[in-house]
Parts: structure tokens; C-alpha cells; sequence
């Protein structure tokens, strides 16, 4: 009986023994508490005929640094971080050309560029004026997606305890304490697998008509106007390329011309004796890919019906000045026709608008503006832009800072009501001044509301092609729209021609952790080791006597003396 107490009595002191191990082990993990979990977006990654381009790699397990600019600083285990604001761009091209070592590189954007962020500032046509970072972003992102960066980039937005981390990180920092496994720190930490190649991206087009009235036996075809903007996009980070501007701008205003036509053309009193071709492309940052598809897609009567294409594109936050774009030379009658029109309602609003004539080169697969492909297909057409440029491959479609809070409402509104003017003046043959067809106030005025709703769906929409489905709600959402003001809606996919390649992974959830040195790690290891010793004794004292406890550590006796 004695025996079994005593038996009892050692069960006990184990389980007080385990009790005490465990809370002594979840003692440890709090210490190791994340410190904050934050959103990263992925620079892109993407191959052009084989060659790589953006962010080769996605997962994140190291130590949180400040800068990768310190002398001397071994950072191919850390993961830098740094504000967009403090980015100095001379030394970042270094450190990629030179190809540098680093476990990471996490970019804090201002919480200005949120789309989800709650600013006032964002709507109503508010500017934010901070041109210094607009051109710091363009320059940081044309540099990131023409490189090939061997480790992670992400991008997120600066918060209150992303950046207390990032203040106790240069404190430690200014006093040359480098994160490291003896020094303790923080660790950041990402559990999305390594990206894959997705399958070949499918560009889905949209049109409607707004068929124009025929006569009593009148056999002949009507004449066409097209107005068309590609909605798509292309940026540093997919999941953040909204293209508020480049090109929201001009689906919004597509739209709403669209809206006003409409109601003109519902009656046959005030319908036009011409088709009006309403087209949302896709493809664009791609050499207009999806408009190339579309136009071979037309049948060839309506395609030799278009008298000319306009082309809508970043006609969101211009001043005072517009350019239209045109491949055929200023002579081409359709051309001077049009210029004219534009220029006379331009006068009257105000506007100034400029004249580009660039040549095509058809051996050349490069299209820098959407009219180059219908001029490839030798149908007349100019595209409306506040750039004086065609921007390069894959810039300016799409940008981080092409968000909402840089698209002026009323410049996106004044450029529709350029567009509706001319178009109205050469349809019913009004060529004259003072003319006005869609006046404020009237059952045709510009609808301020209808423009800055969908300017903020299109801000808080994602849209670059790779990464949208064939049956994307915001798509269906275009058709709807689009089928409420036009008629024969109809939708047209296809597969984006086959030199680029896209990758997965865009998004990530950032964990990062405060962690303790390699000495409280060695402290705490020894006080451990110490209670267990403690309590192993004293459990063999209880139950076996200090005999035994001597016996465990005494040396057995030798063979020779057990024969002895």
C-alpha cells in the first residue's frame, strides 16, 4: 500500500512537472507574438519571348532591415523595407544593376494610394498634388519592370504599426545594431507558395451599336462613327493597377457618350443618319492586341462603313490642353474634317487642343496608340489623349500612381463634352458655332453622378488582363452598361498573342515578428535546463531517498571488482 502511495505521489509530481513545462513553453511563444500582419502586393512577374522580367521569387522568411545602402551591410538574409518617399532611385538602380544580395524588398506606399483607403480628397475630381512622388513612382516603376529581380518585391501601404516597427528598426539601425540571430529583431515572413506560369491569357472585347436611321428604300449602307477605349491594364504591382486615368478615363467617358447618344438616337425624330460603334477593347498595354483581334473580327462591309475611329485614352487630368493623334497625314480630308470640328467646339469650351501626326511602320510590331491599329487596316481614325507622347511598352498603362485621388472629374467631364459636341455637330450637319446639343440642364446634359461612379468602380478595379477570368463580374458589369444604352451587345474572346508570360502569385499576407537574441535564447535555455534539473532531483528524493539521487551519478563499479 505503501508503495502504491508512493506510486500516486510520483504520477502527481509529474503531471505538476509537464503543467509547468507547458506554461513555460507558451511564455516563450508570446515573446515571439506576431507584431503585425499586413497585405503585400508582388511586383510582377513576366517573360517577353522567353526573357524574364519583375520579381522572380515570392516567398519572404528573414530578418526586417532599413536600408540596403549601408557600407559594408551583408543583407542577403533580410528584408529591407522602405517608404516610397525616402526612395533614393540613383541607389536602388545601383543595387539592382550591380546585383546585389537581399532576401527582400518591401515598398511602403503612402496611404493616399489606397483604393480602399476612406479620403475625401479621393472624389469629386480632388488632385492630389504631390508631383514629386508621381515622378518618383513613374521612375521606381519603369525601373522595377524592366529588370529581373532574383528575390521578392513587394509593395504595401504605410499604417500605424508597420511604421512603429519601421522606427524601431532604424533606431536600431542609427545605433549599429544590425538584425541579426544574436541580436534579435524582427522577422518577416510570407507562406505563399513559389509563383507558377498561369495559362495564356484570354482579352475579351465588347460592342454595341446605335444604328442610325435609314430612309424609305434607301438600300445603301449607313455611314459609321466607332468610339472606342481599351479597359485593361498593366502595372508594377497587378493587384494595385486600377488605371484611374490610363485608362478609366476614357471607358468612363465612352460610356457616357454612349449614354447621351442614346437618348437621341431612342427617338426617330433626333436619330442620326449614321451607325454609331461603341467599342470597350481589351489587350491595350499589349500593342492594342485585342483591338487588332476585334477589327479582323468585324465583317469587312461595316469595317469599310467606318468614316473615321476615335480612340479615347488618359483624358482625366489635363489643364487646358488635349492632343489628338493621328496616323494619316493632317491633309486626309476625314482628318481635317475632324480637327476642325474638334477645334471649333474646343474654341468655345475653352480648350486647346493640339494636332500629332505620326507615320506607321507596318513591319514594326510595336503600336503605341489604339487608332495605329485601325490604320493598319486602313480605316481612319485618332486617338484624343492629354499625353503629347505615346508612352513605351507597358508604361503608363496602369501605373501606382495613376490612382483615384489623380483623375479630375471635370476635366473627364469637359473632354466628353468636346467629344459628344463634335460628334453631335457632324452628324446632324451643324457645323456652325453656338450650337450646343447636350447644354447643361437640358434631358441631354452630362451627368456628373453617372461619371464619377463609375470613375470610382474602375479606381477599385483591378484589370489587368492575365489575372481577370472569362467570366470577371466587372466585365459583365461593362456589358450590362453598355447593352442598357446600345443595342446587338455583343462580347468577343480571345487569346492574347503568345510572346508574354504571366505568373501567379500577387498577394500575399505579410507576417512580421519581434524576435529575441540568440543570448535570451540561451538564458532562457539554461533557466529551463536548470528547473528541470531541480525538479528531476527533487522528485528522485521523494520517491527513492538521496541514496538513489547519488547512486544515478555514481560511477558503476568495474567488471573486475563486481568478479572480485
Amino acid at each position: 500500500m505503501a508503495m502504491t502511495k508512493g506510486r500516486q505521489r510520483e504520477i502527481l509530481e509529474s503531471v505538476y512537472s509537464c503543467i509547468a513545462l507547458v506554461f513555460i513553453f507558451v511564455a516563450c511563444v508570446e515573446l515571439c507574438d506576431a507584431a503585425t500582419v499586413v497585405d503585400v502586393y508582388r511586383l510582377i512577374q513576366y517573360d517577353i519571348s522567353g526573357v524574364p522580367f519583375g520579381s522572380r521569387l515570392a516567398r519572404l522568411n528573414h530578418h526586417v532591415a532599413y536600408s540596403p545602402f549601408v557600407p559594408g551591410a551583408d543583407l542577403s538574409r533580410a528584408v529591407v523595407i522602405i517608404p516610397i518617399r525616402e526612395v533614393n532611385i540613383t541607389f536602388l538602380r545601383e543595387c539592382i544593376t550591380q546585383k546585389k544580395a537581399l532576401g527582400g524588398l518591401l515598398l511602403l506606399l503612402p496611404q493616399k494610394f489606397n483604393s480602399e483607403s476612406k479620403d475625401d480628397s479621393k472624389e469629386g475630381g480632388h488632385m492630389y498634388k504631390e508631383e514629386g512622388m508621381q515622378n518618383i513612382l513613374a521612375e521606381l516603376e519603369k525601373l522595377l519592370i524592366n529588370a529581373a529581380i532574383p528575390y521578392p518585391v513587394y509593395f504595401a501601404f504605410e499604417d500605424e504599426k508597420i511604421d512603429a516597427i519601421l522606427a524601431d528598426v532604424k533606431r536600431k539601425d542609427a545605433i549599429g545594431q544590425s538584425p541579426t540571430a544574436t541580436t534579435g529583431g524582427y522577422k518577416a515572413v510570407t507562406a505563399n507558395p513559389e509563383p507558377k506560369k498561369l495559362a495564356p491569357a484570354t482579352i475579351t472585347n465588347i460592342q454595341g451599336w446605335l444604328p442610325g436611321l435609314r430612309t424609305d428604300g434607301d438600300t445603301n449602307q449607313l455611314p459609321t462613327i466607332a468610339i472606342v477605349a481599351s479597359y485593361d491594364t498593366f502595372g508594377a504591382a497587378p493587384a494595385l493597377s486600377v488605371g484611374s486615368d490610363s485608362n478609366g478615363s476614357g471607358v468612363v467617358a465612352l460610356l457616357e457618350i454612349a449614354r447621351l447618344f442614346s437618348r437621341l438616337y431612342s427617338n426617330p425624330k433626333t436619330r442620326g443618319r449614321y451607325n454609331i460603334l461603341f467599342g470597350l477593347t481589351s489587350g491595350g498595354p499589349y500593342n492594342y492586341n485585342g483591338t487588332m483581334k476585334w477589327l479582323r473580327s468585324l465583317d469587312q462591309r461595316v469595317r469599310e462603313s467606318i468614316d473615321y475611329a476615335i480612340c479615347l485614352n488618359s483624358i482625366g487630368s489635363w489643364n487646358n490642353e488635349l492632343w489628338i493623334h493621328v496616323s494619316k497625314p493632317p491633309e486626309n480630308a476625314y482628318i481635317k474634317q475632324v480637327f476642325e470640328s474638334f477645334s471649333s467646339v474646343a474654341e468655345e469650351l475653352g480648350i486647346q487642343v493640339g494636332l500629332k501626326h505620326k507615320k506607321i511602320n507596318i513591319s514594326n510590331p510595336r503600336v503605341a496608340w489604339e487608332h495605329e491599329q485601325f490604320s493598319r487596316v486602313r480605316v481612319t481614325a485618332l486617338t484624343l489623349s492629354e499625353l503629347s507622347a505615346a508612352p513605351g511598352l507597358l508604361e503608363s498603362t496602369g501605373s501606382l500612381f495613376d490612382s483615384r485621388q489623380f483623375v479630375n472629374d471635370t476635366a473627364v467631364r469637359r473632354s466628353v463634352k468636346l467629344v459628344a459636341e463634335s460628334l453631335g455637330r457632324h452628324i446632324y450637319a451643324h457645323p456652325r458655332k453656338n450650337i450646343e446639343i447636350f447644354a447643361d440642364g437640358s434631358s441631354l446634359a452630362i451627368n456628373p453622378s453617372y461619371i464619377k461612379s463609375w470613375l470610382n468602380l474602375l479606381s477599385q478595379t483591378p484589370r489587368v488582363a492575365p489575372f481577370l477570368s472569362k467570366n470577371e463580374p466587372f466585365i459583365s458589369a461593362l456589358k450590362k452598361e453598355l447593352a442598357d444604352h446600345t443595342v446587338e451587345v455583343n462580347v468577343q474572346q480571345d487569346v492574347l498573342d503568345g510572346i508574354f508570360t504571366f505568373y501567379d502569385s500577387t498577394t500575399a499576407r505579410l507576417t512580421i515578428y519581434q524576435v529575441v537574441s540568440v543570448a535570451f535564447d540561451l538564458l532562457l535555455l539554461l533557466a529551463v535546463g536548470s528547473y528541470l534539473i531541480m525538479l528531476f532531483s527533487g522528485l528522485v528524493i521523494t520517491t527513492r531517498g538521496v541514496d538513489d539521487l547519488i547512486g544515478i551519478f555514481r560511477r558503476p563499479p568495474s567488471r573486475k571488482q563486481k568478479i572480485a
